[in-house]
């Protein structure tokens, strides 16, 4: 994404790729040196990511666990600071081993810098990747 993109329509984008099963085009939103937090991660998963290669190496295996379908709900919050959004949304979709049902509210704040995602804090229901067949981060569960 060209560097004058703002971070809102950067954010739309990297839905879209995610929708797509585009997980290589996702990482590729990302800057080499950002940062990626789960502030509500359960035990087992990781908490940060740091830089474009343990992201990518964590969202790798997205597609084969989680069928994304939809992103409802998306609002996007404007920040005092213009590089920086807040997101609310509701993934939707299927387990893959399961097909059971998948949704899971978002709230992220999300700093782009040069066009690129350089921080992202994810805070999103831990529950939800506790059922059978959402475990795609490798956790030691």
């Amino acid at each position: 994404m060209p560097a004058h993109t703002s971070p809102a329509d950067l954010f739309r984008h990297s839905l879209r790729l995610l929708l797509d099963g585009d997980i290589p085009g996702w990482v590729a939103l990302w800057a080499e040196d950002g940062v990626m937090e789960f502030p509500f991660a359960p035990p087992g998963w990781p908490g940060r990511l740091d830089g474009a290669e343990a992201i990518a190496a964590y969202m790798r295996e997205y597609p084969d666990h989680i069928d994304l379908h939809d992103f409802t709900g998306v609002r996007i919050h404007q920040t005092a600071v213009p590089e920086t959004i807040v997101v609310e949304m509701r993934g939707v979709g299927r387990l893959v081993k399961t097909g059971k049902p998948f949704d899971m509210s978002y709230i992220a704040v999300v700093t782009v810098q040069d066009g690129r995602f350089a921080s992202y804090r994810d805070y999103w229901n831990p529950l939800v990747v506790l059922e059978p067949g959402a475990d795609f981060a490798g956790s030691a569960r």
